[in-house]
Formats: C-alpha cells, sequence, structure tokens
C-alpha cells in the first residue's frame, strides 16, 4: 500500500508528536508499504520522518495560508485566508498535480489546512483520512469550511472520544472513529539521559532538594502558561520549587500563540526576574520530562489529548493535569496522576505543593502511570488500529464526489 501524509507544520507540536508515532508504528507494522509524507514547511519532522524511512517532500505553504488562523471570523482572522486566494489555489492545483503523480492508495491529512487541501486536491476514488486533533465546532471558519468538505472524506479519526463526539455533533453523516495517541515507551521511558534545565535556561543551578515543576507546551495562548505562573507565584515557599517552561512558538499563524518576549515579561511580573526558567524548543523531550519532578498540563480549554501527559507518565513523572476534554479519558485522578480545575491557578498551587511535600507520593503517582502507558499507548496498539481502518476504507469505495470549488468556499467565509 501507498500511503501519503499531508501536514502542514515542519516543527514538532503535538499533532506532529503524534504523526511521528503514527509513522513509526506503520514503518514497524508494515515494512512493505510505501509511506510519502508532504510537508506544507521545512523542520525537524522532515528529518524524523526521513530517518524513519519515510519519503518526505517540502511545499512550502504561501504566506498567507501560512498565518491563516480561526481565533474568530474578525477580518483581522480572514483577511491572510483572502489576499492568499490565488495563490493557495496554485498550491492546491500543484498539489493535485502532485498527488496524481505518486498515485497513492490512501491519502491520510494532519491539520485543518491539510484536510481542506487534501479534499480538494485528491485524486478522485483515492481514499482520503482525515486526522482530527482539536475541536472543530470551536473554530467557526474551519468547521464551516470542513462541512463544505466533508463528503470528501472516507473517514476521520479522532484522537480522543471527547473530540469524537463534537466531530460528529457537527458533521453528523461522516464516518468518525476515536484512536487514542501513542509514544515510544523505549524512547519516553523513566531511565536515560537527563538535562540540565538551569544550564538550559540560563539561570544559576537551584540549589539541592530544589523540586523541579514544568509546564511543556507549544505557546498556543489556551495552554495555560499564565495559569502555572500564578500557581508558582502562590507556593508557600516551605519546599523550594522551580518552575521551568520548555517549548516555543511553532506555527506560522498570527494571534494564537505568545512570543517568548510576551511570556518572559509576564514571568517577571509574576514570579519575579530570573525565577522561572525559559529552555526554548527542546527536541529531545524525553530527556526534559526525564529532568523534572513534576509534568504540569495547564490548559485552559479542554484538551482534545494530551500528547504530554501520557510522555510525563511514560517516564515515570508525577502528572498534574488540568480536568475535562481527552486529558479525563487518560487521567485517574489519585491513581496515575492528579488533576485540578482548568483556570484555577489556587488549585493548581495546592496540588504542585502537595507533591513537592511528598516524595512517597510522587513515586507512586509516576511508577503507576509507567505501568498504563506500557498497557494503553504502545505503538503496536496504535499500529494495529490504524492498520485496519487503512485497509478498510481502502477496501470500500471512496465517496466519489467533486470537493467544493473555491467559489462555494469564498462564499462561505465571506
Amino acid at each position: 500500500m501507498r500511503i501519503v501524509y499531508l501536514n502542514p507544520c515542519g516543527k514538532l507540536g503535538g499533532a506532529e508528536t503524534s504523526l511521528r508515532e503514527i509513522l513509526a508504528s506503520v514503518r514497524a507494522s508494515q515494512p512493505e508499504w510505501e509511506l510519502w509524507l508532504v510537508l506544507g514547511e521545512d523542520g525537524p519532522l522532515a528529518r524524523i520522518a526521513r530517518d524513519l524511512g519515510v519519503q518526505v517532500i517540502i511545499r512550502p505553504f504561501p504566506a498567507g495560508l501560512g498565518r491563516f488562523g480561526d481565533s474568530g471570523l474578525s477580518l483581522a482572522a480572514v483577511w491572510p485566508l483572502v489576499s492568499a486566494v490565488p495563490a493557495t489555489t496554485r498550491y492546491a492545483r500543484n498539489l493535485a498535480g502532485l498527488l496524481r503523480e505518486l498515485r497513492p492508495d490512501l491519502i491520510h491529512t494532519n491539520g485543518f489546512k491539510m484536510h481542506l487541501l487534501g479534499a480538494w486536491a485528491r485524486p478522485r476514488q483515492v481514499p482520503l483520512v482525515w486526522h482530527i486533533h482539536d475541536y472543530v465546532s470551536s473554530r467557526p471558519l474551519a468547521s464551516r469550511f470542513l462541512r463544505l468538505s466533508a463528503r470528501a472524506c472516507t473517514v476521520a479519526i479522532a484522537n480522543s472520544e471527547s473530540v469524537a463526539r463534537d466531530l460528529r455533533r457537527l458533521l453528523p453523516g461522516l464516518r468518525v472513529t476515536a484512536i487514542h495517541n501513542a509514544i515510544d515507551i523505549e524512547r519516553f521511558s523513566p531511565v536515560g539521559r537527563k538535562l540540565d534545565l538551569d544550564a538550559l535556561s540560563g539561570l544559576t543551578p537551584a540549589d539541592a532538594g530544589t523540586i523541579r515543576a514544568g509546564l511543556v507546551a507549544t505557546f498556543a495562548r489556551w495552554k495555560g502558561h499564565e495559569v502555572f505562573l500564578e500557581a508558582l507565584a502562590r507556593l508557600s515557599g516551605a519546599v523550594p520549587v522551580r518552575g521551568y517552561i520548555i517549548g516555543g512558538p511553532i506555527y506560522q499563524t498570527r494571534g494564537s500563540q505568545w512570543s517568548v518576549a510576551e511570556l518572559q515579561r509576564r514571568a517577571d511580573e509574576v514570579c519575579g526576574p530570573g525565577m522561572v526558567g525559559f529552555t526554548g524548543f527542546v527536541e529531545d523531550s524525553p530527556a526534559v520530562m526525564r529532568a523534572l519532578d513534576i509534568v504540569v498540563h495547564a490548559s485552559t480549554e479542554p484538551e482534545p489529548f494530551g500528547m504530554v501527559i501520557i510522555e510525563g507518565m511514560a517516564c515515570g513523572k508525577a502528572v498534574i493535569a488540568a480536568r475535562g476534554g481527552g486529558a479525563s479519558e487518560i487521567v485517574i485522578e489519585g491513581v496515575n496522576a492528579l488533576a485540578h480545575p482548568a483556570g484555577d491557578s489556587a488549585a493548581l498551587a495546592g496540588e504542585i505543593q502537595r507533591l513537592a511535600s511528598d516524595a512517597s507520593l510522587r513515586r507512586r503517582l509516576g511508577q503507576a502511570a509507567r505501568q498504563m502507558a506500557e498497557r494503553m499507548y504502545t505503538g503496536e496498539r496504535l499500529a494495529k488500529e490504524l492498520v485496519a481502518l487503512y485497509q478498510k476504507a481502502v477496501g470500500a469505495p471512496a465517496n466519489d464526489i467533486e470537493p467544493a470549488t473555491y467559489s462555494s468556499l469564498g462564499a462561505a467565509g465571506s
């Protein structure tokens, strides 16, 4: 089987991390299959895919398409896409030509922009799989476009039952199945290299006995960086705790993420200058996890899944997660992690303080979390579910309906 994966971003956000594990698990399970990855920009994902034996093609997005977001229906939000319509049209046509050359048996798209482009550009009769990593109902413009293009989609994968329910409500005629993400549990292991987070952050070494709590996330504004900073500021100081923000802005989209300077200023205002470490993006995520005592997930909106949660668990770390969404399908409170109400910095501070003061609780949660990861989040499980879905999609007739035209999409967005 020849599969072409389409992804807009070459950097490693949650959706890209998920895609990395898909490529690795499918390659290991079906070594004779031919896998291709088309990216809208270059980045670490391209090298990782090539190392896995995936053939990679970089087709850079036009600037307006790359910057387009869906934080609202304001002119500022829509204008980058409107202004880029001619270039986007050319891009879609070129992508269609590329797909005809590659002659895939199946196309698997990642990210809203590639869902739409895949629907427009796919060769007729080729099954199209959308992999949905977000709540579509929260993105009014993207959801409207997806409605217009849904007839071209053979099946949609949701990364949690929570996301699947949201998608079924929005697109009741679409076949949707939930498949949880996976991780490389050998790579994300309690044993291995640890990074010096203080050195990475340019901070003086922490005193002996200091508990390290880290928020590992992209700089999307809903990931809860402010909540984490406010929680750190609320700690009593009875046990020394140092906070770290690990990650950076990775998307081209404007207005939906913090800049490094903005977050550093906010950290100085809330916690004091030099009190929080900023490591920047670190590709060796397992080495970061191992260097932490507490992994914090603080998203202020329901988390579609929560890759960081299962990565921290697999590394045997005590995790504190925001309640709600797909995270609730992972966390068994008090057994494999702790939880707090989303957006509640006081409650998060209390859980950080609780873990910082109780090494035995940290160990117990970490051990149970590792055991759960070994049972439920392996590449073998992911490959089994994906391969069955791919084979069923290819065996069933593809939906032979013309995708929405550019004129109708333009009317929808006007």
